[in-house]
């Protein structure tokens, strides 16, 4: 069982309590994550672990890794997102066939965060390999 704990700062603004691991979210601040842009970095570094780990997995030649997120939310409450897309860019030898598989199993089997998000929400994966 996972437990975290959050201490509120006033406004709409919550930081870790001493012991949990470091974040500080405000509702709208820009410059500071707010508690849906938690969900997609949450999202991205979930997938992107799991991306990593498969590729050198395969002893692919894997030197950087970005991922990049796009999301459209509903117009009215709850503004949940309706669909996300993840981009990952790629720098190593690795073919394309590893990269989409890997990419898959993230999504299928691994990233515990997208199949705690996933029951309708559109996901939509691209990628592009750099030679490095």
């Amino acid at each position: 069982m996972a437990s975290l704990s959050l201490d509120w700062q006033g406004d709409l603004k919550f930081v870790n309590s001493p012991g949990s691991p470091a974040i500080h979210l405000e509702s709208s601040t820009p410059g500071v994550t707010s508690p849906t842009q938690a969900l997609a970095y949450a999202v991205m570094a979930c997938m992107g672990m799991d991306v990593v780990h498969v590729i050198r997995k395969g002893r692919h030649e894997l030197t950087a890794m970005s991922v990049t997120f796009e999301g459209r939310r509903a117009e009215d409450h709850p503004r949940r997102y309706r669909a996300m897309h993840l981009h990952f860019d790629i720098t190593g030898s690795v073919d394309d066939r590893v990269v989409e598989r890997a990419i898959e199993l993230s999504r299928t089997k691994y990233c515990s965060v997208w199949n705690t998000v996933n029951p309708d929400v559109d996901l939509q994966t691209t990628f592009r390999i750099t030679a490095g």
